[in-house]
């Protein structure tokens, strides 16, 4: 009798260990702070870095499932280019050189702080002079790969939850379209059996701008707060996605202070661990991954300009090569936009995603090409607020529904 108990209670713990581990996931972070006197990003000309206010960080987590593996990046910066990323898999490749992780899968997105390096090259001493500093462009990449790889080797068996709220009434505003805003809050997060967060992943957008212009020190803005608030109450890394941010979705009619930056990215951690505490499981199990890599479209002068006085070291010609990208981890969706695009294209894109579980739009994804905006914005009769300083950073009208059209396609049949 005893023994038959045994085997039973043996099957019954067989059988549930599926139904736990989920998901493999592993995630890592380290700091890529700018040295003192390399040219800060965001605002304008030949401004210099004296110091560090709080790190920047890249952080990775690579999760794994029924055979199929994904690597979600994020970057404390302005905003990577396509030909970093591509950096970033070639040396991620040689790193882990598995054939079970495919470098294709490694998804960037950037955080988009002002307070941050100069890595697309427009912010240098003055227009026609580049403000990058390719020894640090090299140490973020390095640094990117090196991160993914610690996350692959450190992967466990963890289960996953989400919560959706609401955030940011009160500060957080569309200065040029103020009726179009996605308010949402968008976390997913991995745990082990005894309840340890592994990685948690947030998609929020608001312009991290609190410290723009008015600091000379290295500062992740809001996000640092958020992270700061975050590595305090749990365990894990914890990536902030951004989100669609064109149109100037920023903090209004606060000050512009490191203070107030850290109580606002705080009082978001606080949201978003206030929503887990009514997390709703994650359903399903696999990865799914789609992405379309093309040619877009380039009708700004500017940007061709720069390109062939390599202030952007990048090829811009008639067309920019740029990618997006879907991908499904359980019945959670997400979607790639390569640049600043307003709230409107990220509501049309979670319309095409056909789940009832959470969806996430990662904004300046995969690339950063500027403002993506709706052709409305080109209608200089129409007088959207600040639209023509908008469109003078976008690649062209076409740009939107081009890629609204490519992640429709992605999308199709997805079910």
């Amino acid at each position: 009798m005893r023994r038959n108990r045994l085997l039973f209670l043996c099957c019954m713990l067989f059988l549930s260990l599926p139904l736990f581990a989920q998901w493999m996931v592993g995630a890592a972070s380290a700091p890529i702070d700018p040295p003192k006197g390399a040219f800060i990003a965001g605002h304008s000309h030949n401004r210099r870095f004296e110091g560090v206010h709080d790190h920047l960080y890249v952080k990775a987590a690579v999760i794994s499932g029924k055979g199929q593996s994904i690597a979600i990046l994020t970057v404390d910066c302005i905003g990577l280019l396509y030909p970093q990323l591509e950096e970033i898999r070639t040396k991620a490749e040689k790193k882990i050189a598995d054939p079970a992780f495919p470098s294709s899968r490694i998804i960037l997105s950037s955080t988009h702080t002002h307070a941050g390096a100069d890595v697309v090259g427009i912010w240098g001493p003055d227009l026609m002079h580049s403000g990058v500093d390719p020894s640090y462009l090299r140490l973020l990449t390095d640094s990117a790969a090196e991160v993914i790889f610690r996350a692959w080797t450190q992967r466990e068996n963890t289960r996953a939850n989400y919560s959706v709220i609401r955030h940011g009434e009160g500060w957080v505003e569309n200065v040029s379209e103020p009726s179009e805003l996605d308010r949402s809050a968008t976390t997913l997060r991995f745990m082990t059996r005894k309840g340890r967060t592994v990685a948690s992943l947030t998609n929020f957008a608001c312009h991290p701008t609190f410290v723009d212009a008015v600091h000379n020190q290295v500062s992740s803005d809001y996000v640092g707060g958020f992270y700061r608030r975050m590595d305090s109450a749990m365990s894990g890394v914890h990536l902030f996605l951004q989100g669609p941010i064109g149109g100037w979705v920023q903090p209004e009619h606060e000050p512009k202070t490191f203070e107030q930056a850290f109580f606002r990215g705080r009082g978001l951690a606080d949201a978003v661990m206030s929503g887990l505490l009514d997390a709703r499981k994650l359903k399903g199990r696999g990865i799914r991954f789609r992405s379309s890599v093309f040619n877009l479209p380039l009708a700004n002068p500017g940007f061709k300009a720069l390109a062939a006085a390599s202030v952007i070291n990048r090829h811009m010609g008639d067309s920019v090569l740029t990618e997006v990208a879907v991908f499904g981890i359980g019945d959670a969706r997400f979607a790639t936009h390569p640049g600043e695009t307003v709230p409107a294209m990220g509501l049309q894109t979670k319309e095409m995603m056909k789940t009832k579980g959470p969806k996430f739009v990662l904004g300046l994804s995969m690339d950063a090409i500027g403002y993506i905006l709706k052709p409305a914005f080109f209608n200089k009769d129409l007088k959207i607020p600040h639209a023509e300083y908008l469109c003078s950073m976008s690649a062209g009208p076409d740009t939107g529904p081009i890629i609204l059209k490519q992640l429709e396609g992605l999308l199709a049949n997805w079910r």
